[in-house]
This record gives C-alpha cells, structure tokens and sequence, in this order.
C-alpha cells in the first residue's frame, strides 16, 4: 500500500508541470501578434490576361483584413477593394477567395487592363494607428507609344547646337534608337544611335533632312516618329564649266546650280553691271528642290560686245556667294544650244 501511494504521488508530481507548461504556451499563442506570412512576388502580366496576388497571415483571425490599390497619381490614397473574404468594389472582372485552413486572402483580376496596373497591398488593421502592411506590384506589358514632348521638326541655322529629343511610354520600359533616311550616316557616326537625345553639334547643311525615332520593347510593333531637320545656310554655288565659248550669231547658255536655305535671289552681272532680261539676254531658273535651284542666262545671238566676263550671284539672308564664268568668242558655233536655230541661216548644219 506504501508503495502505491508512493507512485500514485509520483506521477502527479511529473504531470503537475506539464500541465502548467501548457497553460503557459496556450497563453503565449493567445498573445502572439498578427503577421503577414506571405506576399506574391511582383506578377508581370499581358493585357487580357489573369492575375492572383495572394496575401498569407498568421494569428489575425480577430483583425480586418483588407487588399487595397495604391492610387497611380497619389501614392498616399488607397482604394480599397475588399475586406475579409468580402470584395467592396462593383467590378466582375475582380474576384476574392478565402482559405481558412492557410488564412490565404487570394485577389483574383481578370481581363486585365492597362490601368490596372499599380501597387496592391494586404493589410492587416491593428488598430487605428496601426496596420500591418505588404506590398506586391502588378506589372501589364503596355506596347510603345511616343511620347508628345518628343522632337517633331526644327530649323536651325548653320552652326547651332543641336539637340533632337524622343521619349515614350510603355511596358517594359521602350528602347530608343535614331536612323536617318535611307540609313545615311549620322552626325554621331554610323547609320544608329541608341539614346533619347541625339546630340548634333555645330549643325551643318549636311546633316539636314529626315531623322526617324524609333521607340521599341518587344511588345507588338515598334513605332518611329518622322523629325523633319531643317538647316538654314549661306548659298554654295557650283559651276560645270567656268569657261564657255561661241561663234557670233548664235546662242549661248551660262549655268551655274545653287545651294542654299531659305532659296536665294539670284542676279548675273557682266563686267562688273547687272545683267536684264531685253532682245539679247534671257534669264530664267527653277527649283530643284526646298534647297537646290538651277539658274540659267542664255545669250541671245551673240554679239561681240557680249563676250566678257560673267558672275552668278545668289544672296540669302545669311549671306551671299558667286561665281565666275568666262565667255569667249570661238570659231565654229557650239551646240547645243546653236542647234536648229541662227545656225541653219548661216548654212551651218549639226548632226
């Protein structure tokens, strides 16, 4: 009977503390804060496509709740969508699951739209100075659009620095690239240049004409931007042939080709005196282009006190320029332009 009793006292010893270690953990799991276990990681999504961001939480059976957006323009106003395993906005494309087991909040968005893109964050409400938060950001791959702040034509003149702009939207962020018509070559060097501003220094005339901007992020098609590039510059002249002859009698024209922004006035002089349109000069000259222009001066029957010395004189408003052309009297009539004309009369025929 001793022995019993010993043993029957025994075991109430060793069960005593273990009975006290158990309240005492019941009462530490009773008092342990909340916590978020588990956020998604940052979903990257196409347009159209479907997106779960699931929010995992621990010893929050008592607290609210919640998945909210951070607002795209304010980052400091929320909108909240749900509370509990309850949705609060009015939209079918959202949908909320509830796991009891794991306490997984899961948001589901469906036939996603640029504009849901954002910051989403599970929060857990404390109190009301106190939430728990987590953040996981939805990503929707946007396809390039150029941005209106980018370059779209300028005019500069001759010798001005130079800086051609190109921005864009989209997601992931578009790679911006230039090329000139035709793959011509760039001020920078080489036919491509990789970058948002496309830098020209000291701009010249050769560096006008059209630049494109294109703009890519493998999402659908690139787009390019046409940048008209428009140089203002002094007239260049180029004369073929600075010394031209013809027989007395018979016509003549003196040609010189004009390069200059904006198009020139145009005067030929001969020694030294304007040259006028009457019965033995005829002046005339065409455009070749927004920068070019051909100028002519037929000498109408030529006559001696014609041949002499002759000037091409363009002027803009950034300067002027000429150019010499020497007309001598010769033996036979040259043709062209002595074809046909004074020459059949003086039995003088050309094949």
């Amino acid at each position: 009977m001793f022995v019993q009793r010993c043993t029957s006292n025994h075991r109430k010893l060793i069960q005593l503390p273990l009975l006290i270690c158990a309240a005492l953990f019941q009462a530490a799991d009773c008092q342990r804060s909340p916590t978020i276990a588990r956020i998604s990681p940052e979903q990257l999504k196409n347009v159209g496509g479907i997106a779960e961001l699931e929010c995992s939480v621990q010893y929050a059976q008592e607290y609210p709740i919640l998945w909210v957006k951070a607002d795209r323009l304010n980052g400091s106003e929320q909108l909240p969508i749900s509370s509990g395993s309850s949705l609060i906005v009015r939209d079918s494309r959202f949908a909320l699951r509830h796991d009891v087991s794991s306490s997984t909040y899961t948001l589901q968005i469906k036939d996603i739209q640029e504009t849901d893109a954002g910051l989403y964050q599970c929060q857990v409400i404390i109190d009301l100075s106190n939430k728990l938060t987590s953040d996981v950001w939805l990503r929707v791959r946007k396809p390039p659009m150029i941005l209106d702040n980018s370059t779209q034509g300028i005019m500069r003149n001759q010798g001005q620095n130079v800086d051609l702009e190109c921005y864009a939207s989209g997601f992931p962020i578009p790679r911006i690239s230039w090329r000139r018509e035709n793959n011509a070559i760039l001020p920078t060097g080489g036919s491509i240049y990789r970058g948002n501003i496309l830098k020209i220094p000291s701009i010249s005339k050769e560096d006008r004409g059209t630049y494109y901007c294109v703009a890519d992020n493998g999402i659908g098609r690139h787009v390019s931007r046409r940048i008209s590039v428009d140089v203002e510059f002094p007239p260049v002249i180029t004369v073929q042939r600075p010394r031209l002859g013809q027989a007395p009698g018979f016509d003549m024209d003196l040609e010189c080709h004009i390069e200059a922004f904006p198009l020139p006035t145009i005067m030929w002089i001969k020694d030294g005196a304007p040259v006028t349109n009457n019965q033995h000069y005829l002046a005339s000259k065409a455009a070749t282009g927004t920068d070019f222009t051909d100028a002519k001066l037929r000498i109408l029957s030529t006559e001696q006190r014609q041949y002499g010395h002759y000037q091409c004189k363009a002027t803009n408003k950034l300067g002027h320029a000429q150019a010499d052309i020497e007309f001598y009297e010769t033996d036979d009539p040259v043709c062209p332009p002595a074809c046909g004309n004074s020459a059949q009369s003086k039995g003088w025929f050309f094949w």
